[in-house]
């Protein structure tokens, strides 16, 4: 019969609200004079009953007037029960109104009875009928906990409540006084008893909607949850909502800094602004995870101009559109450039920085993918010892007064080729610091970057929505993790503090165990892992063994004695450099190597430079190993070097 109902057309549905309404309130004044008089079949005069029509016929036409029959039942909120209270309101005052001007005997206390009942058979009508047509969707809905009871889970549990996906059943406070009392009609239960009450209320996923003033150690909370193996989700960060960004049902999984396991490293917002604003500001690899976020970041320190300097056309357009809308939308009046090119072509990169008249570069372009670089040892040389150079050089002739490298942990005693030529490159800054003074060379050392192209935590998530099992590499492997803000951050605060010459190191707090990680995030995401003692579990995690060039752990200082910095948890080392004529004869050495495509050689001319490089695992570069395994098979060697050799 409701269902019914509902497929009535509009008008159908405004004409039987408006005449049960008419009903309940002829009711309700008989009931209110019943029980006045204390007539169980009390009758009206004439008199009374045309001021009881002329009273509810203006009532009707308060309500029409307020909006009450364009309000959808399924969705009526507190603003439709104030528009029934007006209404009510209205209506008592007519009938004392009209019972004086018709000298109609109406007794004082009617009107109010009548309002009373008036209020409770319209708006409670409405309400029945709304819980009616809503049930069956909430039934339907996932059954969820918000964990914090504060202003955001408010907000939370009110949209969610309006949506069609979840349905919130239970608070989860961290106020042990507020165990077992009633918020916006839903129960809140303490942390303290969360495991017995998941269950009591049946919850299917976990939400936290923390505010930004609640003091909760998010690492311990989420240890706390690991167990309950029931998906844990968040809600947008509080900038987001302000700016417009997200909604607050936009419900996403777990922030990356949860996973971190610590709090991200805040730089001197003033500092860095002073360095940056009305500067012309050059990002190499602007297109990529760390260079696009560095230019996010720089733009809203407003500098005159940003060039944004990339090798692939489809990047460069992505992150072009992307802070041509935040420049437009903020009003921040910033020039932005996009220059297609290569850092491995010097002129290029010194045209466009004359052009701009830049006045601080930031190298954020390398190849970084360990194994990639492994199997295409001449390309990441190219790319990231001599890129380095060349950018470099085109900065001292283009009279750059800044310049920042982007470094990794991988460069601390490398085992893979990516390392030790990221190791190179500062040696190359080092050595140019030395033979000059105009260009300040800095270097920003750090480890994995959580969430970057590449990373662990979005192949972890794939490899989990897909039924596993998740790869890790070795049991014991760990690595030290930040967030892309983050680095994108302290490399701005470098930029800002180095005088020439100085490798920056980021105090990073504990190294993060993989296969641990691989752990939070399948019991995060309400899954169990797959064992021999839990054979019925969902996850598997498989080891795969360590790759070509990896390593168990990684370092950030080679030296024992790091500096302190003005950032608490920056540090400064001056590690071993080479005066520039060394660093010169190494890069004759390698530019020979690399033009006769001989990676032998080049693997030779890392180890003997002082990088400290130890590769523990043979060459394994896709082109030259076909090429030895093709001198094998007698192909001669004239034909082999006619079709490889190049120039660049």
């Amino acid at each position: 019969m409701l269902q019914y109902f509902l497929g009535f057309p509009r008008v159908y549905k405004r004409i039987i609200s408006v005449a049960s309404d008419v009903f309940f309130l002829f009711f309700a004044i008989w009931a209110a004079y019943a029980l006045r008089l204390e007539h169980q079949l009390w009758l009206p005069s004439a008199d009374q009953f045309i001021v009881s029509t002329v009273s509810v016929a203006f009532t009707i036409v308060v309500f029409i007037r307020l909006g009450l029959y364009r309000a959808v039942i399924r969705y009526m909120g507190d603003q439709a029960l104030l528009t029934i209270t007006y209404g009510v309101v209205w209506s008592s005052l007519s009938l004392i109104v009209l019972g004086y001007l018709f000298q109609v005997f109406v007794p004082r206390s009617v009107p109010i009875i009548y309002g009373a009942l008036a209020f409770v058979f319209v708006a409670g009508t409405r309400l029945g009928v709304r819980a009616l047509v809503n049930r069956p969707l909430q039934r339907s809905k996932e059954s969820v906990a918000i964990i914090g009871a504060g202003e955001t889970g408010m907000q939370l549990a009110s949209a969610l409540s309006q949506g069609t996906e979840f349905r919130p059943v239970v608070f989860v406070t961290f106020e042990p006084s507020n165990h077992k009392s009633m918020v916006n009609g839903l129960p809140v239960v303490s942390i303290e008893h969360i495991e017995k009450n998941m269950t009591r209320y049946r919850v299917q996923r976990l939400l936290l909607a923390l505010d930004v003033n609640t003091k909760v150690d998010r690492k311990a909370l989420l240890k706390q949850l690991e167990p309950l193996s029931i998906p844990v989700q968040t809600v947008p960060s509080m900038s987001e909502l302000v700016a417009g960004q997200a909604r607050i049902n936009d419900i996403r999984d777990l922030e990356i800094e949860d996973l971190l396991g610590r709090e991200p490293v805040q730089p001197d917002a003033a500092i860095v602004a002073r360095s940056l604003f009305g500067k012309s500001v050059m990002v190499t690899g602007a297109g990529g995870s760390i260079g696009s976020e560095l230019c996010r970041q720089i733009l809203r320190h407003k500098p005159k101009v940003l060039v944004l300097f990339e090798r692939s056309e489809f990047a460069l357009y992505s992150i072009e559109k992307e802070l041509e809308s935040i420049n437009s939308i903020e009003g921040l009046a910033v020039e932005i450039h996009p220059v297609l090119g290569s850092v491995v072509h010097r002129r290029r990169c010194e045209s466009a920085m004359r052009a701009f008249g830049t006045q601080i570069v930031y190298h954020a372009a390398a190849y970084k993918h360990v194994p990639l670089v492994e199997q295409n040892i001449i390309e990441g040389v190219q790319n990231n010892t001599f890129g380095t150079w060349h950018t470099a050089e085109a900065a001292i002739a283009a009279g750059v007064e800044r310049f920042v490298l982007i470094s990794t942990d991988k460069a601390v005693r490398p085992t893979n080729v990516m390392g030790a030529t990221k190791r190179l490159a500062e040696l190359v800054l080092q050595g140019l610091a030395q033979r000059q003074t105009n260009t300040h060379f800095s270097m920003v050392r750090f480890g994995n970057v959580l969430g970057s192209s590449g990373s662990v935590v979005p192949l972890f998530r794939d490899q989990i929505r897909d039924g596993g099992p998740v790869t890790v590499t070795h049991p014991d492997i760990i690595r030290y993790f930040m967030t892309i803000p983050e680095a994108s951050q302290l490399v701005l605060q470098a930029g800002s503090m180095g005088q020439g010459g100085e490798v920056f190191v980021l105090d990073m707090g504990e190294p993060v165990r993989i296969a641990d990680l691989a752990r939070k995030m399948v019991s995060l995401m309400g899954l169990v892992e797959k064992t021999e003692k839990k054979p019925e579990g969902d996850i598997e995690i498989v080891f795969s063994g360590l790759r070509p060039g990896e390593k168990l752990f990684e370092e950030l200082l080679i030296g024992d004695n790091p500096q302190g910095t003005a950032h608490p948890r920056i540090m400064m080392a001056r590690e071993v450099s080479l005066p520039w004529a060394e660093v010169e004869q190494l890069l004759a050495q390698l530019t020979a190597a690399s033009q006769a495509f001989d990676c032998g050689t080049v693997i030779d001319v890392l180890k003997t430079a002082p990088t400290g490089y130890q590769p523990n695992s043979d060459v394994s570069d896709l082109v030259w190993c076909r090429v030895d395994d093709a001198a094998a098979s007698e192909v001669p060697v004239s034909a082999k070097v006619s079709r490889l050799t190049f120039n660049k």
